[in-house]
């Protein structure tokens, strides 16, 4: 029961972390919370753990207490075992927890960036428009007023998505501005909320991203009831990947490798002449990797060969590739092969090879 009922309050935490203002803690519970709290209480009393006297004390105990904690005893094959809900420093959803909440769901975060998508494309009537929109989202998860005043700034794209934007919560400002990462382009918070100085160190800093490298001090934005900000499952599952999927596509023409974007996943492109089978690429930013290669197998991979882009930095943690691959239904670790942009074409020469060695 203690895993079935972390992937529950997975989904709680992200579903909580959308209702605006800081009444949303005060009786009545939503209806789906209060559910979870009162599991989460008869779970405690049945393995003779003191259980939360309320949802702020069970939203304190996402920051704490972690996936492989006994009262969960979540399987290490699923989510790593210090996994978190609720991050310790920024008190918002953790992305595992947006990917869990995503995880054996068609309702989940992740599909709701792809029905966003699937609606604003059906909205832009022709595959450029759409190409435009999207790009902008990836690369504005916030827009300020005067934004619109700015060189490449267009009137006809921000009419067909400002509908996904919207005010700033008051959750993510710190003494009335918002802290804007300069590597992530997502909100951050201070642990203290309050403006960092000279002083703030790493621990004391948060950002949507949560990987980010601090090479500065997160930007300073005012006036907040002039700022827009792109509804939190795009934030997550469109603009975060952003930079890892212009890197692939930039390897891919380097190399003269033609690609053209694919229906469907949120970053995924179909490869030209890449030999006798279909190849296409599907590119990520998920910190969980067991989780990443059930959403692939969900979806039925399409072609002979999808190269699974995700970042460096992520490929390059000890045991990610080994957990994706061995998450995978044995029949599909030949076509679903985990790559990075920088080794994208490399892969891309093997999967030939292997591809003219089978002939």
């Amino acid at each position: 029961m203690g895993d079935e009922l972390f992937f529950e309050l997975a989904r709680v935490v992200a579903a909580l972390a959308e209702v605006p203002g800081l009444r949303s803690f005060a009786l009545p519970y939503p209806g789906y919370a209060q559910r979870a709290l009162d599991r989460m209480v008869m779970h405690c009393l049945d393995i003779g753990e003191t259980p939360p006297k309320s949802l702020p004390e069970l939203w304190e105990w996402c920051r704490t207490k972690q996936a492989g904690d006994p009262l969960f005893a979540v399987s290490a094959s699923l989510v790593t075992p210090d996994t978190t809900l609720v991050h310790s420093v920024g008190r918002m959803p953790t992305r595992s927890c947006l990917e869990l909440a995503s995880y054996g769901s068609g309702e989940g975060v992740a599909a709701l960036a792809c029905t966003l998508l699937d609606n604003l494309e059906a909205r832009c009537g022709t595959v450029e428009r759409y190409r435009q929109c999207r790009s902008f989202l990836a690369r504005h998860p916030v827009v300020h007023q005067r934004d619109r005043f700015g060189l490449g700034w267009s009137n006809a794209v921000w009419s067909r998505v400002k509908d996904l934007y919207g005010p700033l919560p008051e959750s993510l400002l710190v003494d009335g501005v918002l802290l804007r990462c300069p590597a992530c382009g997502l909100p951050a918070l201070t642990r203290d909320r309050t403006v960092p100085g000279p002083s703030t160190t790493d621990a004391d800093l948060w950002c949507e991203g949560e990987e980010c490298p601090r090479v500065d001090l997160p930007e300073l934005i005012r006036e907040p009831d002039q700022v827009w900000i792109l509804r939190r499952s795009l934030r997550m599952f469109l603009a975060l990947p952003y930079q890892t999927e212009a890197a692939a596509r930039g390897a891919l023409d380097r190399a003269g490798v033609d690609h053209e974007p694919l229906p469907g996943p949120l970053s995924a492109y179909g490869l030209r002449d890449t030999g006798r089978g279909a190849v296409d690429i599907q590119v990520y930013d998920r910190l969980q990797p067991a989780l990443l290669a059930a959403h692939l197998t969900e979806s039925a991979p399409r072609a002979d060969r999808t190269l699974v882009v995700v970042p460096d930095a992520l490929a390059g943690r000890n045991s990610y590739r080994e957990a994706f691959t061995d998450a995978l239904p044995v029949l599909l670790r030949d076509r679903l092969v985990l790559t990075t942009p920088g080794d994208l074409v490399p892969d891309l020469g093997r999967a030939r090879t292997e591809e003219k060695d089978d002939a």
